[in-house]
């Protein structure tokens, strides 16, 4: 099943090295859901903290000087770059906590997502965090598959049900075969570069998210004055076309 890839506007004059952003769809034959957003009577009970010392990046990096924990440990690179997608996230009106640990079936993040198509609801989030512990590391459909396995490990409140989607974040662009299985996936989920330093670069989903509350949205970049500078580009959500504030200030 050949996917088909819908670009998205850029704001401004777009370098050829910019991210490829773009939202992935293809032919389905399964009915869509009824409402595109979850019910808000629903509650949602978030797992224990898996350590009370740290919740945050700044708890997380306070923490680990005291410990004496070796930065350059997967156990910190993974969690440190956990705080950073969530923090990052938040900006786009994602509200994320950090709930991974031996029993968390694939999900480092989970929480909500405020969007304009759900104005006083919000989409329920599962986030799967891959950091970029050595240079060979590669993302592949076999990650995609992962993805989809969170989804029956997910917590009461979370599970099934409209409204639901799931991401993988990770440090480098999504590959052709990475693109190619979330199109041909029957779960919604989607797809985002972050850098290291909390940079957002890439941010995808298909069809099924946008039969989940994501139809009508887009993503784009925005360059500050300053356009010669990688720290000028800005990844922006769109409304219909048109940028938006992110949170939970939609419909005023």
């Amino acid at each position: 099943m050949r996917s088909i890839i819908t670009h998205r506007s850029i704001w401004r004059q777009k370098s050829s090295t910019a991210p490829l952003i773009n939202t992935i769809s293809h032919k389905r034959s399964f009915n869509r859901h009824g409402r595109p957003f979850s019910d808000s009577t629903r509650p949602l009970i978030y797992p224990d903290a898996i350590n009370s010392e740290h919740n945050d990046l700044a708890s997380y990096a306070a923490y680990a000087a005291r410990t004496g924990l070796d930065v350059k440990s997967t156990t910190y690179v993974g969690t440190r770059y956990e705080y950073t997608v969530a923090d990052s996230l938040g900006a786009l009106g994602f509200d994320l906590k950090r709930v991974g640990g031996r029993s968390d079936c694939g999900i480092d993040l989970l929480g909500t997502w405020h969007v304009p198509s759900s104005p006083g609801h919000a989409l329920r989030v599962l986030v799967q965090c891959k950091a970029q512990v050595s240079q060979s590391s590669k993302i592949g459909p076999h990650h995609i598959r992962e993805l989809e396995g969170t989804f029956a490990g997910a917590p009461p409140g979370w599970r099934g049900g409209p409204g639901l989607l799931a991401f993988l974040v990770s440090q480098k662009p999504a590959t052709k075969g990475v693109r190619d299985a979330m199109a041909t996936s029957s779960w919604p989920m989607g797809y985002a570069l972050c850098s290291q330093d909390g940079g957002l670069e890439q941010m995808l989903w298909n069809s099924r998210a946008e039969e989940e509350g994501l139809e009508s949205m887009g993503v784009t970049i925005r360059f500050s004055d300053n356009t010669a500078k990688k720290a000028g580009k800005q990844l922006t959500l769109t409304w219909r076309g048109k940028p938006y504030l992110a949170g939970p200030v939609f419909g005023k």
